[in-house]
């Protein structure tokens, strides 16, 4: 049995509470929320103790898994002082952190003390994504030529309007985006360059202290592989989340086209005060299988078998790297060299 500590009450640490609720040999036993109205309610959703102070839970509880899903600037001080618990694995939920040096310092602290970091990349455990890589990796297509992603919906709003807050969240780029960075990545290889141009980047770059309501990037990606990438990403479209690409090759052009309310209905997590906050979408398959489920079901599984994951805290850093190539490219206007 893993006993699982969740530290961050909002969206996303309540989606992975009821995904570990359908995982056989998982349970939920503490949740830590600075807002107490928060782990409340969810510690009663999944029968769990309620926190405030995410050490005296580790204390208290002795996790064997401990995962992370506050906001991205906090990601690194959490898993830092979990890694020095040693527990069994951690999770961290995307983008693994605000910057490389945060990335490094989990890196480091979990090698330190021998804990296995899972950065939560869920778009590998999408199986529409997952067997687009099958088919591009079996040369369905032939040689990829051009590969072109897009991802977005409404503004999310949460506490403190943390993601209209480029230097907390990066923007849509770092946010919401970094899912197809990763999955490009894991897909086409190494990205050697980018060019963007993104709203909330140029905006953060003439004044720091910015705060933004809505956000649109359009990034270009070259690869090592010669692959040329665009993917486009936006918090500025109010008639629901969509999901496509297109992947061209010499021999056939791979589609997809997913728009949610059209289709099965996203999960909605509000934050805050329900009547004032708007609800942050949460991406779902349109098939079968939850792939927040999947994902958490296969670290639990590694971990059993010894097997290292299918994604690894340097593939989480990469992912930030990218992020961090294309926000500088926008509020430079010019290109710049993943490095």
């Amino acid at each position: 049995m893993f006993r699982v500590a969740i530290v961050g009450c909002g969206g996303m640490g309540s989606t992975h509470a009821r995904c570990y609720g359908r995982i056989a040999g998982a349970e939920v036993v503490g949740v830590m929320d600075q807002d107490p109205e928060a782990a409340a309610r969810l510690a009663a959703a999944a029968n769990a103790r309620a926190y405030t102070d995410a050490h005296q839970m580790m204390q208290d509880l002795t996790p064997d898994i401990v995962d992370v899903c506050v906001p991205t600037p906090w990601h690194a001080e959490y898993v830092c002082a979990a890694a020095d618990r040693k527990p069994r694995g951690i999770v961290v939920e995307k983008p693994m952190g605000r910057t490389l040096d945060d990335c490094e310092r989990m890196i480091e602290a979990c090698r330190r003390n021998d804990v296995p970091l899972f950065p939560a990349q869920v778009l590998r455990f999408f199986p529409e994504f997952a067997e687009a890589r099958r088919q591009v990796l079996a040369g369905s297509v032939g040689d990829v030529a051009c590969v072109r992603t897009r991802r977005g919906g409404p503004f999310p709003r949460a506490w403190q309007n943390w993601y209209g807050k480029p230097a907390w969240s990066g923007g849509v780029v770092m946010d919401l985006i970094i899912h197809d960075f990763d999955w490009l990545r894991w897909t086409f290889g190494d990205v050697q360059r980018v060019y963007a141009r993104a709203l909330a980047a140029q905006q953060a770059a003439a004044n720091p202290d910015v705060e933004v309501t809505k956000d649109y990037a359009l990034v270009t990606l070259r690869f090592a592989s010669g692959v040329i990438g665009h993917v486009e990403g936006t918090w500025a479209d109010p008639s629901g989340f969509k999901v496509s690409f297109e992947i061209a090759g010499n021999a056939g052009l791979l589609e997809y086209a997913f728009n949610q309310p059209a289709s099965p209905p996203f999960v909605a997590a509000l934050e805050g005060d329900d009547a004032t906050r708007a609800a942050v979408p949460v991406p779902e398959s349109p098939t079968a299988s939850n792939p927040y489920e999947l994902e958490l079901a296969h670290f639990l599984g590694c971990l059993e078998r010894g097997a290292p994951p299918d994604v690894t805290p340097e593939d989480g850093m990469e992912a930030v790297r990218i992020a961090l190539a294309v926000n500088e490219s926008a509020a430079a206007g010019r290109p710049v060299t993943v490095r």
